[in-house]
């Protein structure tokens, strides 16, 4: 009799990792606000008058949602494989981090709070031993930031199949998915609603019971419906080879024929059903999968090893671990991964929907999305950004990390010299310790310092990917002016963001929103003067798309132009505010039509 599988990890609560404290802007009720507050809550507090004129009010940088690897390789330490995965993934998330590792037999889940090096050292990895590993980096879009919550999921099957999941995204009809999972007993949802990725781990494990039936077996066989054509490779070449790279990524697109497992078919009579954006990797302990929602919103990699296989979010995981990139997972494909080989079945039709954001500040600049290096669209963007808002400038400089790329290219384009005017603290993510109060009001100076000797006397194009609050410019340009800046001219890579994400970025509740917050005929001039800027430039909408070489019709750019095209999620505040803020900009255009 197989061993059921364990979930492990530090106490909650425990003094060894303080559990992330819960944002209050996440889940905020969005209101109208003038030029001079934001929406808390529901409440109305001045967006200007700061703790001190260095504080930045609580302002963090747009959230990068998760970061999902797997791996596949027998006689190697997946373990440690994926640790080293989920660290070159750790800017997409910051508050959790776990590994599920499967040996055939049993599935072990290590999961806490904290950043990847804080949850796991040597002990617990040794601790997981296996051939298979699924591991996650966590920051909270859905559900709240809690040891529970934490990922991979975990769940065991009616028959006993123990099966781990982590997810990147967030589905839009996640409150039917829970009364679906409910209806079955699976969970009580009276008293809150769980995260959409227990919700498909649920789900998961009990189609997976309804697959195997009283007689449960390894192999499922496709229904006489046929629930996909599915395709199956064996051994594959040289990773090292390129074209045994090439005749890898041209096998993997499938050969007809195979047999799918349990878990592999019940998986796809649950994909057709989740809405939203989604990039799952999950296992049963013999069997690795990867899955990615038809739009393909945010990205997921197939890498080769000698002797095995990954999957991750970006191709900088790839190149951690050093495996070879094959092909990016399609959208509404399903990857299998076990001794024959790599399965691939198809269940739904493609239609492109990749986040724009993902090139302007949440991937790494490091990482390639379908075939364009995000760092070389980072460069393009500061050169767009050079021709549509010069500037009259001795100095060009970047907000760090993700501003220098743009400011790099926008130095290129414009003649003005490039240099480093800003020193980043270089901790990754959250320290876990609050800070006093006297250390809470130079708020800025926990992120950056300047480098005064550099900007003194000197007229100053500051260049970041975005603003969305705004305050942390309006502080970092104070505390430039103090350091002896003559102008502060600052130049954004992206345009206003005036729309918040449903799809896995937390960009805050509409009111909270800068852009929102200054009169509609000028926002350029408004965010300026609320900043405190001498000018202000964004890129343009076309012109941020050029820059990726996307197709307008592939991508998503809903955070700026308030187009959705996955739609919007039921019973959400936002996206109830989103919906009267969009009806009501519609009344107002008829009406001065009709003028």
């Amino acid at each position: 009799m197989r061993n059921p599988g364990r979930v492990f990890g530090p106490a909650p609560g425990t003094a060894t990792i303080v559990g992330a404290v819960a944002d209050p802007l996440i889940s905020g009720s969005p209101a109208p606000i003038d030029a001079g507050a934001s929406a808390l809550n529901g409440r109305s507090i001045p967006i200007n008058p700061p703790v001190s004129p260095l504080d930045d009010q609580g302002e963090r940088e747009p959230r990068e949602e998760c970061g999902v690897f797997g791996v596949w390789a027998p006689g190697e330490d997946v373990s440690k494989l994926t640790y080293y995965g989920l660290f070159a993934l750790q800017h997409r998330g910051q508050e959790a981090a776990g590994i599920a590792v499967g040996d055939g037999d049993q599935i072990l889940v290590f999961k806490d709070l904290g950043l990847v090096s804080q949850v796991f050292d040597e002990q617990s990895l040794e601790a997981l031993k296996g051939h298979i590993a699924v591991g996650h980096t966590r920051y909270t879009t859905a559900g709240s930031p809690s040891w529970e919550n934490a990922q991979p999921m975990f769940r065991m099957a009616p028959d006993g199949t123990d099966i781990a999941l982590g997810h990147n995204g967030n589905l839009i009809n996640q409150v039917e998915l829970a009364e679906e999972a409910a209806g079955h007993g699976l969970m009580d949802i009276s008293k809150h609603l769980p995260s959409d990725s227990d919700i498909m781990c649920a789900l998961l494990a009990h189609e997976t019971g309804v697959i195997a039936g009283p007689a449960a077996g390894k192999e499922a066989q496709l229904d006489d419906a046929g629930l996909a054509d599915d395709a199956g490779v064996g051994a594959a070449g040289d990773p090292d080879d390129a074209e045994g790279v090439d005749a890898v990524a041209e096998a993997v697109t499938g050969l007809p024929g195979a047999s799918q497992t349990k878990v592999e078919a019940a998986a796809m009579r649950l994909l057709p059903r989740l809405e939203g954006a989604f990039c799952l990797t999950f296992t049963d302990g013999e069997t690795l999968y990867a899955a990615r929602d038809r739009h393909g919103v945010r990205p997921l990699v197939l890498g080769r090893l000698n002797n095995g296989w990954v999957v991750a979010s970006e191709t900088c995981a790839l190149d951690i671990v050093g495996a070879a990139f094959v092909r990016e997972i399609e959208p509404g494909e399903l990857v299998a991964i076990d001794a024959s080989g790599v399965r691939s079945q198809r269940f739904a039709e493609v239609s492109h929907a990749g986040c724009i954001f993902e090139y302007v500040y949440l991937a790494r600049p490091d990482s390639v999305i379908r075939g364009r290096s995000v760092n070389a669209v980072r460069l393009e963007l500061g050169r767009q950004l050079a021709r549509e808002f010069p500037a009259d400038g001795d100095l060009v400089i970047p907000v760090p990390d993700s501003g220098t790329p743009a400011a790099v290219g926008y130095a290129q384009e414009s003649g003005i010299p490039f240099g480093q005017g800003l020193t980043k603290n270089g901790y990754v993510g959250r320290t876990f310790i609050q800070p006093s109060q006297t250390i809470r009001q130079l708020g800025i100076r926990l992120k950056l310092n300047p480098l005064k000797e550099v900007i003194a006397g000197k007229r100053l194009v500051v260049v970041d990917d975005s603003i969305v609050r705004g305050n942390t410019q309006r502080a970092l340009i104070r505390m430039l002016r103090e350091a002896g800046a003559a102008e502060v001219h600052v130049r954004i890579a992206s345009p206003p963001v005036k729309w918040p994400c449903f799809y896995g970025i937390d960009f805050a509740s509409p009111g909270e929103l800068i852009a929102n917050g200054v009169p509609a005929g000028d926002v350029v001039h408004g965010i300026a003067t609320a900043i405190g800027a001498d000018s202000l430039g964004f890129v343009s909408v076309d012109g941020m798309t050029e820059a990726s070489a996307q197709a307008p019709t592939d991508l998503c750019r809903a955070c700026f132009d308030g187009k959705y095209p996955l739609g919007l999620p039921e019973g959400d505040v936002n996206a109830e505010a989103v919906a009267r803020m969009q009806a009501a900009a519609q009344v107002a255009r008829i009406a001065a039509s009709q003028a």
